[in-house]
């Protein structure tokens, strides 16, 4: 079960825009992320924060050719929060 599930919304390498899942879960070695875009699929190392797991997606999906990415979180746990989330951008 993810603990947090934060929307990620950029553009494609071929200019389409698009938003998908990033889907993290938390266990005693910290915290990992999945997110998945056609074929396209990243699963980080464990991290220590939530932070650092979109900070280790996104560089990678910018050097793949991913622009103007942003993301919020939607939930954490059950809880759905987007609504009062601020999106964060990651401009290339």
């Amino acid at each position: 079960m993810s603990f947090e599930i934060h929307q990620l919304e950029a553009f494609d390498p071929t200019g389409r825009m698009f938003n998908r899942d990033v889907n993290i879960t938390v266990d005693e070695s910290g915290y990992t992320g999945h997110f998945a875009y056609e074929g396209f699929t990243l699963q980080t190392v464990a991290h220590p924060s939530v932070e650092a797991v979109i900070g280790d997606i996104v560089p990678k999906l910018q050097k793949k050719g991913f622009r103007d990415i942003r993301t919020r979180i939607n939930f954490r746990e059950e809880r759905y929060l987007s609504e009062r989330e601020r999106w964060i951008s990651y401009k290339t």
